[in-house]
């Protein structure tokens, strides 16, 4: 995947400098925690002059994909202990190592462990050992100004809420967290994906502001406020 990457980056710098009066362009990826030992390969990556930010996220528990397909997730599911609340614990702890470990600007699909559950609305709060982990979690995303992605690849693939689920969200917005918008998209077909939904999802919420990062002179970036209200004029 390495020349990939670096082919990435050379295509986005020279689209970034065409399209400079046009657009600002931030170039970023998304950093993937399979297991602990991936955390210097992902932040040699971000070391790169021409990266501004990445996405952290989790994909795996136990080295093996949760979201790719049943097969998988329940054969994650059984190492954990044959239940779907191990299995949530597992994944919110390895969440925690790579929070810990890579700091990310933005965090991916905070609650993706729910997509292949057997129940994936279920409200976590039932869960007493989940719920106390996941909120631990919260806690460090916002110590670190770590901004907390609502991400509508949830709706796409059928469940209630985005990630993270309602109950989790409040909890993040209760504590002062902020949150950005993100549709997780993997084609062009899938840009902007429910950001209607979204929307008012945070509406419902009370939510009247979301963030964005925007480069700060020639080096670094500011968490910039953009009204909720402009976000969704936007759509029109």
């Amino acid at each position: 995947m390495q020349p990939q990457h670096e082919g990435f980056l050379v295509e986005a710098v020279r689209l970034r400098s065409k399209y400079q009066d046009q657009i600002k362009i931030l170039i970023g990826f998304e950093g993937e925690w399979i297991r602990p030992s991936y955390g210097p390969h992902v932040l040699s990556l971000a070391a790169d002059p021409a990266v501004d930010y990445f996405v952290g996220s989790v994909h795996h528990v136990h080295e093996i994909p949760i979201d790719y397909d049943a097969t998988f997730y329940h054969k994650a599911r059984e190492i954990s202990g044959g239940t779907d609340e191990l299995l949530f614990g597992d994944y919110f702890d390895s969440q925690l190592e790579m929070l810990q470990t890579l700091k990310p600007r933005v965090v991916g699909h905070f609650d993706l462990i729910r997509l292949l559950a057997d129940e994936p609305d279920r409200d976590l709060r039932a869960w007493k050992g989940v719920w106390e982990k996941l909120v631990r979690n919260l806690k460090v995303v916002l110590e670190q100004g770590g901004l907390l992605e609502i991400n509508t690849s949830a709706l796409r693939k059928g469940l209630k809420d985005p990630y993270p689920a309602r109950a989790i969200t409040e909890v993040f917005l209760n504590m002062g967290g902020k949150l950005t918008l993100s549709d997780d998209s993997h084609g062009i077909d899938q840009v902007g994906t429910n950001f209607g939904k979204a929307v008012e999802f945070l509406e419902d919420l009370g939510v009247e502001e979301v963030f964005l990062l925007e480069a700060k002179g020639e080096v670094g970036l500011e968490v910039v406020g953009v009204s909720l209200a402009d976000v969704k004029s936007s759509f029109r």
